[in-house]
């Protein structure tokens, strides 16, 4: 449950696939605290915590003599559950945010929007199937469901680049900056909803 005195969530997500346990802190210093068993896959989530200052912990069980796909993708879930609940009405948020991000020779740009309405657009082609043993057609996925869960519209767009490895990263790097800045509190709408509507709730 959100609290009324800061943004922090708490969601606990259990199926046959998956147990995840996550934390969030909007308000946070970017602090993280992740096992989800998928190497690759904690290295970025550490990303986007250390980068959007969302101090987050993310525990994950999953059933990863399968694939990686579940754990992955329910993570997301989890995530953007969270995300959403401590965020509440969206009172007071910047709201937008993009940014060009560059990492040696690749540069990603991320443009969200906090609005309640979840949708993914997403232009980014991998050189490789795989960084490691982690199968990188699971980047959209995870970020497939954090936005359709956090309830934000979130662009991604790989402008050019080489390596796999820096293409994702850049991508988690990117999306953290975004949510930084469209999560923060802008002064001048004090408590207001920033829509016209009154509701960024969907």
């Amino acid at each position: 449950m959100a609290s009324s005195k800061t943004r922090t969530a708490e969601i606990s997500r259990k199926t046959n696939e998956t147990a995840i346990a996550v934390k969030v802190d909007i308000d946070g210093e970017g602090r993280f605290e992740v096992a989800t068993g998928v190497g690759f896959f904690d290295h970025m989530l550490e990303q986007l915590s250390r980068h959007s200052l969302i101090d987050m912990t993310v525990k994950a069980d999953g059933d990863l003599h399968i694939d990686d796909h579940h754990t992955v993708e329910d993570c997301g879930i989890a995530l953007g559950k969270a995300i959403s609940e401590a965020l509440g009405e969206r009172r007071g948020i910047t709201r937008y945010a993009s940014l060009d991000l560059a990492m040696d020779e690749c540069l990603t740009r991320a443009a969200i929007d906090v609005s309640g309405r979840p949708f993914l657009v997403w232009d980014v082609d991998f050189p490789t199937q795989k960084i490691g043993t982690f199968d990188t057609e699971l980047v959209r996925e995870f970020f497939q469901a954090l936005a359709q869960n956090a309830g934000i519209t979130l662009h991604v767009t790989n402008h050019y680049g080489a390596n796999s490895h820096h293409i994702a990263e850049t991508c988690f790097k990117a999306v953290a900056r975004v949510l930084r800045t469209a999560c923060k509190a802008d002064p001048r709408q004090g408590n207001a909803v920033p829509s016209t509507k009154g509701s960024l709730k969907g």
